[in-house]
């Protein structure tokens, strides 16, 4: 059985390499298919991956007062999409005043530039330092962990004191290994002193959120003047039953704040942290399934052209099938050649296939600056996609070959 197993294989190697060109072709197709599962599988599990990791700190005792009520705008269906107003310094501080809900804490933030230059001494580093205004709560409640030094103080903010706390690669940007610690920076000619270091979050689409300086709200307003800054709210809640109460309590406040009436819809949202994980895991999923339908159409395509193949395959070997049944070969080993041959193609196809996915994959990895993570469940999928179009690519042409007359076979020419 074994031996007959090992024929059948050397057969259907020198069947695949006597018609090279339709089998490369035939390859090349199936390949196509898998890389794009493969590939875009990839991609979307990296990217994913790297955004999971940035809210994983943030926890679900959070939630945010923000511009729109989800974190990824939607457009398309014939809709105008709705543009709601900035929130502004003066509704910021108004909702930190008011905002009484016991057992809670209100961090507020905004992002001055993400092309800050920062000097220290004679050292400065590129134009492209994040720079954030942020109030003593901000960092606990976005889950920033210190690595060293201390956060900001209500009485830092209170005072506008010019302090600051920096990302881990602050430190090699600009002091090259000496503790950073109580060294003054420059931002736009203000000094600052350095009292905390961040610990490592690590690069997001290729910008390093590493490469930050948060300094005191009041001061970073001095500096930066832009119009229409839009500010972040967040609400630590300290205890989980509390949640639902102080969301509704946020939203009346800000009602009022914004000056809505009864009958007008929210021009805000209110969204818990796990709120976000949901619509990143909504547009994953929605990649993963497009990824899944140009795969299944691709796939579908390749096994027509692969049991093309190997029926025009069986009526080229006719005479040589009527041969081996004269010799006494059973239809099930004449089947089984057929099959293993339709096998063999699938297969190395899927494995070009892999290999093409994962480079892709490693690429968007690459050009994003986010770990590549090899796609276990993209490649199970694909070797079990490649061995079902074997199977129903193969089953017609090995079924004819195996009911083939050996007589009529043997005159065919």
């Amino acid at each position: 059985m074994l031996g007959l197993l090992r024929q059948n294989f050397s057969i259907a190697q020198q069947s695949i390499k006597g018609q090279l060109l339709r089998t490369i072709l035939t390859i090349i197709i199936i390949a196509i298919g898998i890389t794009a599962l493969v590939g875009i599988l990839s991609a979307v599990n990296a990217l994913s991956s790297t955004l999971n990791n940035g809210f994983s700190g943030i926890g679900t005792n959070t939630f945010y007062v923000q511009r729109y009520a989800r974190s990824f705008q939607r457009q398309g269906g014939g809709k105008r999409t709705k543009i709601n107003p900035i929130i502004n310094y003066r509704q910021v501080r108004e909702f930190e005043d008011k905002y009484d809900t016991p057992l809670t804490q209100v961090g507020v933030s905004f992002q001055a530039t993400s092309m800050a230059e920062v000097k220290s001494e004679d050292r400065k580093t590129k134009p492209k330092v994040i720079v954030a205004g942020v109030n003593e709560h901000y960092a606990e409640n976005a889950g920033i962990q210190l690595d060293e030094g201390r956060m900001f103080s209500s009485l830092d903010i209170e005072n506008n004191s010019k302090v600051c706390i920096i990302g881990s690669d602050m430190e090699d940007a600009l002091f090259q290994g000496f503790n950073p610690m109580g060294k003054t920076l420059s931002i736009r000619g203000n000094k600052f002193t350095v009292i905390g270091i961040l610990e490592e979050k690590g690069s997001t689409f290729g910008n390093s959120v590493d490469l930050r300086v948060l300094i005191p709200i009041d001061a970073a307003r001095g500096i930066y003047t832009s119009p229409n800054i839009n500010y972040d709210l967040s609400v630590k809640v300290f205890e989980q039953n509390l949640m639902e109460s102080a969301k509704s309590d946020a939203t009346i406040l800000m009602r009022n704040i914004r000056g809505l009436q009864p009958v007008e819809e929210d021009n805000f949202g209110v969204i818990q942290s796990d709120q976000l994980m949901e619509d990143l895991n909504s547009v994953s999923s929605a990649l993963s399934v497009a990824a899944v339908i140009i795969s299944i159409v691709t796939i579908f395509g390749s096994s027509i052209a692969l049991m093309n193949i190997m029926l025009v395959s069986v009526t080229e070997r006719t005479r040589e099938i009527g041969v081996r049944k004269a010799l006494g070969a059973k239809r099930s080993t004449i089947s089984w050649q057929f099959f293993i041959e339709t096998f063999l193609i699938s297969q190395y196809g899927s494995i070009l296939g892999i290999l093409l996915g994962m480079l892709i994959g490693f690429a968007v990895s690459s050009g994003f600056e986010i770990p590549f993570e090899i796609p276990w469940t993209a490649i199970i999928a694909a070797t079990i996609t490649s061995i079902i179009i074997a199977f129903f690519s193969g089953v017609i042409p090995a079924v004819k070959a195996a009911k083939l007359d050996p007589i009529e076979a043997l005159r065919y020419e």
